[in-house]
């Protein structure tokens, strides 16, 4: 009889403790052990899409808490979200021009902020706004990365749209990254077949602050290393005049394939466009 009940009182202990270290794990890891110490101030910055971003989730540098998500809203009449986020007041220098970017915690665990300083001289106070933020992305936005074709932070602050005919454009998709000189600058709106010029209508989103790209720039449709996902590379030109909104690029060199790759080591040469080198709407 004692036996029974001494085994009794050691199970009950047991699912106990159990249920004590479940709790534990569970403040530790959802958003129950954020909970802000000390005086702090806000800053606020926005993103394209939170993900799963909860209030109280976690302010990162380095790895290391700084503060919490205070506040989460939807900027009104525009798909961008307004977030708040509570630091600590001892960690007063975090430079304005300084990248809030959204991770996740493990392969499933809790999303959090991370704060990528910048290296401005002047720093963040109560009220400012960080310009620069960047989303969580999606499973496809990641495979795209990993295959090579690179990511760029989100521009919230408004684009222009520049069109570019090709008369073949491979793979390319909507979302693609757009890119000067190897870094990104915007995204592809969309990919449009002409049934009238038989080509490819591509609307390019180009973020508002590279808005002097002269007009005689040229277009062509790359692919990131050997199997990766393809891009568009914008090759600035010499004229004195800039592209504006709703322009269209005259210049362009469409996708390579295989077979033209193949022709061009054996033959030292591409038949690439027929047009040499421009669109099939120049004719």
């Amino acid at each position: 009889m004692t036996q029974r009940k001494s085994y009794a009182v050691g199970t009950g202990l047991f699912i106990v403790l159990g249920f004590a270290a479940l709790a534990y794990l569970a403040t530790q890891t959802t958003s129950v052990a954020n909970v802000s110490q000390g005086p702090s101030y806000d800053v606020t910055t926005q993103f394209a899409n939170i993900g799963q971003l909860k209030e109280r989730a976690p302010v990162k540098v380095a790895g290391v808490r700084v503060g919490q998500v205070q506040s989460i809203a939807l900027e009104p009449g525009k798909e961008v979200a307004d977030v708040t986020l509570s630091i600590d007041r001892k960690y007063g220098q975090i430079p304005v021009d300084s990248v809030a970017t959204i991770y996740t915690s493990g392969l499933l665990g809790d999303q959090y902020v991370g704060l990528q300083y910048g290296s401005a001289k002047h720093y963040v106070k109560d009220g400012s706004r960080l310009a620069l933020s960047k989303s969580t992305e999606p499973l496809e936005a990641m495979l795209s990365k990993f295959f090579g074709a690179g990511a760029a932070a989100d521009d919230l602050g408004g684009t222009y749209a520049v069109k570019a005919r090709f008369t073949n454009v491979g793979a390319l998709s909507p979302g693609a990254p757009v890119k000067m000189a190897g870094v990104a600058i915007g995204s592809v709106k969309s990919v449009q077949a002409d049934p009238v010029k038989l080509d490819a209508l591509v609307t390019l989103s180009i973020d508002k602050k590279y808005d002097q790209i002269p007009d005689d720039s040229s277009a062509a449709v790359f692919t990131s290393g050997l199997i990766g996902s393809q891009y568009v590379a914008i090759q600035p030109g010499g004229s004195p005049d800039m592209l504006k909104d709703g322009d269209e690029m005259i210049l362009t060199q469409s996708a390579m394939q295989l077979e033209d790759l193949i022709g061009k080591f054996l033959v030292n040469g591409s038949p690439g466009d027929k047009s040499g080198g421009k669109s099939s709407d120049a004719k």
